[in-house]
């Protein structure tokens, strides 16, 4: 096939990295992509988020499937624009794309859906945010509306640090006050057709920037999976992935298709398990980033075929994807400062550097500048590695991560310490 991958971070060269080990002699193009992608494959400069201009290069170059990454182009229509063209897409429409995007119709859904989540309070004003923060108690959970990067969410137990963050965001729109969830989080990824979903293998990831879950909420700083704990409560992990698949996932894709919004690509559930059972945190509407490579170096089944067959609404017939038994865990490296004001344009070494057996690296944020590479956002690259267990994974992820410099860089070194 000839595949489009749209997008520039780590998640991208997941993906592509995946449709490469079918070698099935794909024909693969990115766009815009970053060092690490162009290294693999062949990079144009486009924008990802013009859906004209996607829509008008994939049909001049006869892409046979066009695979969107980032949520921002799937909140902008790109997938809209593409479909236009007969071209089969990735990515659900803008319509359903708001899943994402908007939070307080991430929420009307679940509710119209029977989805089991966290109370939640829509608040315009400040004074409505102080009301809801008392009535739901602490800690406190207050989310940006829209779109942040990874970075809209707080959960503290200080009242003025959760209203300071709640005056931030509504100057951009809405916020939601929700009920706090505890227990441990799960990201579990279902392909969708607009009809029928079918699960990948969970992950979890690590969304404070410090060792032990301290400091400020990030996009994620590493993940791991399987997820072996989850037999000690559901039996297994396939028993956990059919609850949620069908008291979450297919209710909400059913939903969305009788509303006239069917959703067409990956749909994200970010999970919490508490005394009360299974809950959703929140909804994203493409592949999460770190999870994703954690997750894709495990598939065994072809990754293009899941993501065609979706494409064109032809899931009901395939059985679930196979995955390997083996561990996978990723370290993301940050630049200096994140994630409030990372400091780019640092050259990092060792990058290059011949890589122990199982180890890849995801580039995030980097690009080329004659024979340096340059670190151009927060989380800079990930350091993927896959072994039989869990000790063996870290301990190759660690010990390539260690031969990579990046003046300021940084990492958490506590990733699936606890995992056996």
């Amino acid at each position: 096939m000839r595949i489009l991958v749209l997008g520039s971070g780590a998640r991208e060269h997941a993906i592509v990295t995946a449709l490469l080990a079918e070698d099935a002699g794909h024909t693969i193009v990115a766009a815009p992509g970053n060092a690490g992608i162009a290294a693999d494959v062949e990079t144009v400069a486009l924008d990802a988020s013009d859906g004209k201009l996607v829509a008008g290069y994939a049909a001049d170059n006869a892409f046979d499937l066009v695979v969107i990454g980032p949520e921002a182009p799937l909140v902008a229509g790109v997938a809209d624009a593409v479909r236009k063209r007969r071209i089969p897409v990735f990515g659900p429409d803008k319509a359903a794309a708001a899943l994402e995007g908007s939070k307080t119709f991430a929420k009307r859904i679940m509710d119209v859906a029977g989805v089991p989540t966290g109370r939640a309070v829509h608040a315009a004003t400040l004074d409505e945010v102080a009301a809801a923060l008392d009535d739901l108690g602490a800690p406190h959970v207050v989310k940006a509306d829209g779109l942040a990067a990874g970075k809209g969410v707080i959960v503290t137990a200080d009242r003025e640090a959760a209203l300071a963050h709640a005056a931030y965001y509504l100057q951009q729109g809405r916020v939601l006050v929700e009920e706090y969830l505890g227990g441990p989080e799960v990201s579990l990824f279902f392909l969708a057709d607009g009809h029928d979903v079918l699960p990948l293998s969970p992950a979890q990831d690590y969304k404070r920037v410090g060792d032990g879950d301290t400091g400020p909420n990030t996009g994620g700083m590493g993940a791991y999976s399987p997820l072996p704990w989850l037999a000690d409560r559901f039996g297994s992990e396939a028993a956990f992935v059919d609850e949620v698949r069908r008291t979450i996932a297919l209710p909400t894709v059913r939903t969305l298709e009788a509303e006239g919004t069917p959703f067409v690509g990956l749909l994200y559930c970010g999970l919490v398990i508490t005394d009360r059972g299974i809950r959703v945190i929140e909804f994203n509407a493409r592949f999460g980033d770190p999870e994703t490579q954690v997750v894709l170096p495990r598939l065994v089944t072809p990754l293009s075929g899941l993501l065609l067959a979706a494409a064109t609404g032809q899931l009901a017939d395939r059985p679930d994807p196979e995955f390997s038994p083996d561990a996978a865990v990723v370290v993301v490296l940050a630049s200096e400062g994140y994630p409030e004001s990372p400091v780019t344009g640092r050259e990092l070494t060792g990058v290059d550097a011949a890589l122990p057996p199982g180890v890849t690296i995801a580039h995030a944020a980097t690009w080329r500048d004659g024979d340096r590479l340059i670190a151009t956002g927060g989380r800079v690259l990930g350091v993927v590695a896959r072994a039989t267990d869990f000790t063996a994974a870290r301990d190759a992820a660690y010990r390539a991560l260690a031969g990579i410099h990046l003046d300021g860089g940084h990492y958490r070194r506590d990733i699936a310490e606890r995992v056996t």
